[in-house]
């Protein structure tokens, strides 16, 4: 480079000359989602410049990115004051095989990720798909990546549920500090479907931050969807219609009624046959023990019971849970970990005394939110509840195991604990559906 030329880099003139990284163009905060459809997978990044949207891959141990996929992208504009801009991209592989790891990456040719690998999902329901569950995680204080990061290495999950609250805010520093969470989390989530719904702390500008970084099955920008994992059908909603009513009250009605009708589907006798177990997962919960004023505090909480102050009346979930038998509803919000006995209108339905989990008479509720967040985690109140069964406040996570169509394991791993699981259930029901309450 001639001198002229060294002077115009100097003086910032020339932002991209030889050996200078194409930033601007440069492939970050990847991961994956399941869209639903058998043998795809959704690959999503981001850049700050417009580029082509490619993926480059192959299955592990074969040729080196033999197969190529094209998307596209769209252009998002945070609400903040500066309206900082990015490219959001979207490439969908299809006619992958199932069970077969693949190695990609992703970018164009004005700039290239790192190489990445995930693992098809298998087909069919003869098989016992295993997850990490959490919410609440920041991009400060994420107590519980490091070993999530090591779980994710070692293959030990096939999905990660992310239960809503993501980074402490998506929307602050005009979207950067989601930017920050986003490269943080690349470390799990460009490696394992990584599924999730909104919390409270994605309420900025209707959501946008969440909506638009997020790319979930169906078409609700992610808010409410449904999909199938071997024998489970996994349904994920927003509890925050029931809040932040301001962004449009028909949102409640309009997922309350996607909620019956995806039931109703799931409910059929063949498609139950097939999926026995359903599991919910949403930010706030109808229950919990903490020593705060959250909606779950509340006997009436908006969750469980609904609103009376809208017209008309704005339902509530818990009877529409019981009523399709919905075997487990997993939550987050209370930065803590808490397992309820069984449990239908504040009224334990243990399957029996020696047994409370084994062909149980209601939902089974599952808290875990201490993931690690900026808010630290939360205390509980002094007495037990008689429908509380374990709570412990520690940093952590959960792992779900669904093994076939009666038996369902989960346990809470404390990060606070070196990685101890400092709680465990067998679910086990030799039916499932509403008959199962009888």
């Amino acid at each position: 480079m001639d001198t002229f030329a060294t002077l115009l880099v100097l003086c910032g003139v020339m932002p991209l000359a030889l050996g200078v990284p194409p930033i601007w163009t440069q492939p970050e905060q990847i991961h994956i989602s399941y869209p639903g459809s058998p043998g795809s997978m959704l690959i999503t990044w981001i850049t700050l410049n417009k580029t082509d949207s490619v993926v480059e891959y192959g299955v592990w141990g074969g040729k080196l990115f033999e197969l190529t996929a094209k998307g596209q992208a769209t252009l998002f504009e945070d609400g903040g004051s500066e309206k900082r801009t990015m490219f959001i991209h979207r490439v969908l592989l299809r006619e992958l095989k199932p069970g077969v790891p693949y190695v990609y990456h992703c970018g164009s040719d004005l700039g290239w990720s790192d190489i990445f690998y995930f693992t098809a999902l298998r087909e069919g329901v003869d098989w016992s798909p295993r997850f990490a569950l959490y919410g609440d995680m920041g991009n400060e204080n994420p107590q519980s990546l490091a070993r999530l990061q090591k779980d994710t290495q070692v293959r030990m999950y096939d999905a990660i549920l992310h239960i809503g609250d993501f980074a402490y805010d998506m929307d602050e520093d005009n979207a950067r500090i989601g930017d920050q969470f986003m490269r943080q989390v690349e470390s799990i989530a460009a490696y394992v479907p990584y599924m999730t719904c909104p919390g409270n702390h994605e309420n900025a500008y209707n959501f946008s931050n969440y909506r638009n970084r997020f790319s979930m099955p169906g078409n609700t920008e992610s808010m409410w969807y449904s999909w199938n994992i071997g024998p489970v059908h996994i349904i994920s909603f927003s509890t925050e219609v029931y809040f932040y009513t301001n962004y449009g009250l028909d949102l409640l009605f309009k997922q309350y009624q996607w909620l019956q009708k995806d039931l109703e589907e799931a409910n059929r006798p063949e498609n139950r046959a097939q999926r026995p177990w359903i599991i919910t997962m949403g930010h706030r919960p109808m229950y919990c023990s903490n020593a705060d004023k959250d909606d779950c505090t509340e006997f009436n909480s908006h969750v469980r019971t609904g609103l009376n102050d809208t017209t008309p009346p704005a339902p509530g979930l818990e009877d529409l849970f019981y009523r399709y038998g919905v075997d487990l509803e997993v939550w987050a919000h209370e930065h803590s970990y808490e397992r309820l006995w069984p449990v239908y209108n504040y009224t334990v339905f243990n399957g029996s005394l020696n047994e409370p989990y084994v062909n149980p008479k209601a939902p089974v509720h599952i808290i875990t939110g201490s993931a690690g967040c900026r808010e630290r985690t939360d205390p509980f109140v002094p007495e037990h509840r008689p429908w509380s069964a374990f709570r412990s406040s520690d940093y952590g996570y959960a792992r779900m195991q669904v093994f076939n169509s009666s038996h369902l394991y989960l346990e809470q791993v404390s990060d606070d604990q070196y990685g101890k699981a400092i709680d465990s259930m067998w679910l086990v029901k030799d039916k499932h559906g509403p008959e199962a309450w009888l």
